[in-house]
Parts: C-alpha cells; structure tokens; sequence
C-alpha cells in the first residue's frame, strides 16, 4: 500500500510540475542558464517529458522507461540547479532564497528525488 501511494504522488508530482511550465513559464525561463539556446523550446519540452513520464509512472507498462527517463532528466537539470547557485540563488523579480536554500536544493532535495523515482522502478504493480 505504501508503494503504491508513493507511485501515485511521484507521478502526480512530475505531471504537476509539467503543468507548471506552461502555467507559469516565465518562472522557469530565468533558471535556464545563459549558455543554453532556445529557452522556450527547453521549457516547453522538460513541461512535456514531465508530464509524459510522470503518467508512465502510473501504467506497470511502462513505469519502467518512465523511471529511466525521468532520472535523465534529473541529471539534465543539474545545470540549472548550479547556475541558480551561481546566480546567487536569486532571480530579480523572481525566485530568490537564500544561498544555502540553493545548496540544499542542488545537494539534498534534488538526489533525494532521484531516489524517489528510483524507488518505484522494481514496485510490480
């Protein structure tokens, strides 16, 4: 039971967070680091792939795949945790935390995350 709950609120948590970049963009936009091009192309496809593998979370089908893309992904969004740290943890007129909210976030938040798609990789149904 405790599994499947967990299933059930990391694939609603990713299919939020999808939502989310269409929802608000403009909050995303400032955390896509400089040196990366076409940032609404980047928004709109981590929105997509999102909501995509977190609705993967739910079908044994394909949890699986979900699972391995939503890690990649994971791992893709490292650059934005450090340049968000490197900003300063501060985005003028948008999300600003104090520094080690950044480091928290980069170091804790997001492996402990990780770790929770792990975790329902090998639930069976």
């Amino acid at each position: 039971m405790k599994s499947k709950i967990s299933r059930i609120l990391l694939g609603a948590f990713f299919v939020f967070a999808g939502a989310n970049h269409f929802i608000k963009p403009d909050f995303y936009y400032p955390l896509i680091p400089d040196y990366l091009p076409y940032p609404v192309f980047i928004n709109a496809a981590s929105g997509i792939l999102e909501i995509v593998l977190g609705l993967g979370i739910f079908f044994k089908k394909y949890r699986n795949s979900s699972v391995i893309g939503l890690l990649v992904l994971l791992l893709l969004f490292v650059p934005s945790h450090v340049y968000f740290i490197q900003l300063g943890s501060c985005i003028p007129e948008g999300l600003c935390v104090p520094s080690w909210i950044g480091w928290m976030r980069l170091l804790v938040i997001h492996p402990l995350l990780m770790l929770w798609v792990f975790s329902v990789s090998n639930q069976s149904k």
